[in-house]
């Protein structure tokens, strides 16, 4: 390995690693220095890059927010990013942009300016850990987090991807638009590379950590399973919680990715909340059998082009949408706080008008955020049916190609969303089973009915079955759809090969338990359980309208009586939850909240009686009669975050901070009236006292990064 050559001025700032381990509940990713209209208070930063900006080093920027408090971690793309002195030759003096993934005509998918997205080859690995990994490790920083490992479905052209294909399957490249077998071998290479792309950079960091006395954490920000499969890209996602050298995700869900279009009911449009429930669904289940972290993400704006109004409301439905897993309560807040608060958006859908973040939107997303730094776990369980799963593979992925082949087509991923969203358009709060995890106990703890298809997915091991097998002998209900004629059932996998003859991997599962191998349409004993076989393909069920009653049917059949209706709730802590879908068969009613509530997404934080959620819209209520010392003077919510709190007999004080050139207002618990508000290092303070049994105070003041002093006395 190369030598890494540091300047003096760089190794002369002193960069030393944290005393001990803080808090590490909630974080966001940046690629500047610290700046007071960034200052977002969460408990860590992830530092985005090596490189070195004019005028401040890479250690700089790290410096830069430790001087302010913060945990610093480090963030990079594994499969892209600014890495030019590889790809022009500084590094080693060869050019290495013919190692870009390209398409069928031979082009270059780009991703920035002599930015490709990298065909990830050991002689790539090697640069990456002494160039990326080593200087942030010799920085003092303990965790790290490669995020993105994506390889395009369209690409699999480059030079560079037919050799690792030689030396993966043994015998030369083949094009993946000529069959469905070449698409699949192709696309299950590049979950391979990246795979062990991850697993080389993250094995490297934790040893070189330890020469160094560290314990480095190694972490995947990731695109959902979902999402990668409806974009066509392919990842090696669920296969990395039991990668030994990874310590968890950040599930990077947010508008973006939940706006993308799926079919129900016969039509194709934006589900959001839907969509989002389901993205996070299945990044939960992937680390809760394993144990790995995870932290949730969502983003108050998106990549997109769209005006404020657009990002408010598909905000509110991410964020309450990651909120009813009340079993993850670890958080990135935001990415890249610069585009969001110094970023220029349309003010209104029918506009041309540009400006920065409006007032009302930075302090309600201000007091969202902070929420996250207090949001507790919770035994609690979202409201609705318990119990129904739809599996999922990492194979999802491998079908995936730009054009049908083979007449093959799933369009929107239909073949997944045809399980998933009869369910949850009927309030059924379905959950995920990841394949990759049926040999954890913990996978089948919560499910009593699972629904499964091979029609859009394939088993790469058959030790899955087995495990499928048994929970079904224990008395689980499996409805298995499929008509499993799609060319894919037959490519080059275990249940053809080495003495199997299965024309489809189902046959495998079905021999398994007593059943025909080519079992009809019908219903089969197994043990305790029971399989329920129906010949359509999933995507049938949500291609055409009414075309899920004989899924239902089967489901009500399995399942016994269902709570259908139209809504979900869930309280956590002080914290509800609650989101109205329509186009339900529970109808367009909309669900009514009554309690002592302090709105959560209204930046003046009304205290209220009464709340109504109406279809297509969710709700965040801070529930005060749920506070267990309403004799203890706290603040409920606020557009910043609090230090250095001081209670007496008579008076309460702390500091509030967060970003400059931004608006705070504070809903307030105290035991008794208050006479005196000071409030220092601001200007237009203004109060209002709400006695009517609820004892708040709505306090508002301009943002300080510096700390804002408040002395509060009754």
């Amino acid at each position: 390995m190369k030598r890494l050559l540091i300047p003096l001025a760089l190794a002369a700032i002193a960069v030393a690693a944290p005393a001990q381990q803080k808090r590490e509940k909630t974080t966001f990713q940046t690629s500047g220095q610290w700046k007071p209209v960034t200052d977002i208070r969460a408990d860590v930063v992830m530092v985005y890059g090596t490189d070195d900006r004019p005028g401040m080093t890479f250690r700089q920027r790290v410096q830069s927010w430790r001087d302010r408090g913060y945990t610093t971690h480090f963030m990079t793309g594994i499969a892209w990013g600014g890495y030019q002195d590889y790809f022009t030759g500084k590094w080693d003096g060869k050019w290495h942009l013919d190692e870009g993934q390209k398409t069928m005509r031979g082009d270059t998918i780009w991703h920035g300016h002599l930015i490709p997205y990298i065909v990830p080859t050991k002689n790539y690995l090697k640069y990456f850990k002494e160039r990326q990994i080593k200087p942030v490790i010799d920085a003092g920083i303990d965790a790290i987090f490669l995020e993105e490992p994506e390889f395009w479905a369209r690409s699999g052209y480059s030079e560079s991807f037919k050799r690792e294909w030689k030396d993966y399957y043994g015998f030369d490249w083949r094009p993946q638009h000529e069959s469905a077998e070449n698409t699949y071998l192709s696309n299950k290479l590049k979950y391979h590379l990246y795979y062990r792309a991850l697993d080389e950079a993250f094995t490297y960091a934790k040893q070189y950590g330890r020469e160094k006395g560290m314990d480095v954490r190694c972490y995947v920000p990731t695109h959902s399973l979902l999402n990668y499969s409806q974009w066509q890209i392919v990842s090696p996602e669920a296969s990395l919680a039991s990668m030994e050298s990874c310590d968890g995700y950040i599930a990077q869900v947010w508008t973006g990715t939940s706006r993308e279009p799926n079919y129900f009911n016969g039509k194709a449009r934006e589900r959001v909340f839907e969509t989002a429930f389901l993205e996070y669904g299945c990044m939960e289940s992937m680390t809760r059998p394993t144990g790995r972290k995870m932290f949730f993400l969502t983003d108050p704006i998106e990549d997109r082009a769209k005006d404020w109004q657009d990002y408010k409301r598909n905000y509110q439905a991410t964020f309450t949408a990651q909120l009813l897993y009340p079993q993850i309560a670890d958080y990135e807040v935001m990415p890249w706080p610069d585009r969001i608060y110094e970023g220029l958006y349309r003010v209104s859908a029918n506009s041309k008008e540009k400006a920065r973040i409006p007032r009302f939107y930075s302090t309600q997303m201000q007091v969202m955020i902070n929420t996250l730094n207090n949001m507790p776990l919770s035994d609690n369980r979202v409201s609705g049916s318990q119990g129904v799963s739809v599996l999922m593979a990492n194979s999802l992925m491998f079908q995936r190609s730009p054009q049908p082949v083979e007449g093959y087509d799933d369009p929107q991923l239909s073949n997944f969303y045809g399980e998933a969203l009869p369910l949850l358009k009927r309030g059924i709060p379905v959950s995920v089973v990841h394949i990759e995890n049926t040999g954890y106990a913990d996978t089948w703890k919560n499910t009593k009915v699972l629904l499964m298809s091979y029609s859009n997915m394939k088993p790469l091991d058959a030790e899955y079955h087995k495990h499928i097998a048994q929970w079904v002998a224990d008395g689980g209900q499996l409805i298995y759809s499929g008509r499993d004629d799609d060319p894919y059932q037959s490519v080059l996998e275990w249940w053809n090969q080495n003495g199997n003859e299965y024309k489809a991997p189902s046959e495998h599962l079905f021999e398994l338990m007593g059943m025909p191998r080519n079992a009809a349409e019908g219903t089969y004993e197994y043990g305790k359980g029971k399989v329920y076989v129906l010949r359509h393909d999933p995507k049938e069920y949500v291609l055409e309208k009414g075309g899920d009653t004989k899924l239902m049917e089967t489901v009500r059949q399995a399942y016994g009586k269902l709570d259908i209706k139209n809504s979900f709730y869930l309280e956590r802590g002080c914290y509800t939850l609650a989101a109205v879908v329509d186009e339900s068969e529970a109808g367009d009613s909309p669900l009514t909240l009554k309690g002592k509530f302090i709105d959560l997404f209204d930046p003046e934080l009304p205290v209220l009686r009464e709340k109504t959620v109406k279809p297509g819209e969710q709700a965040f209520l801070f529930d005060i009669s749920r506070v267990k010392d309403k004799k203890q003077p706290q603040v409920l919510a606020a557009a910043s975050r609090q230090y250095d709190e001081q209670r007496t007999a008579n008076s309460y004080s702390f500091v509030a901070k967060s970003p400059a050139q931004t608006s705070n207002v504070m809903r307030i618990l105290l035991p008794k009236k208050a006479k005196s508000v000071k409030v220092e290092g601001t200007k237009d303070c203004t109060w209002d006292w709400n006695s009517n049994d609820l004892n708040t105070l709505l306090l508002k003041f301009e943002n300080n990064p510096d700390g804002v002093k408040v002395d509060i006395t009754w």
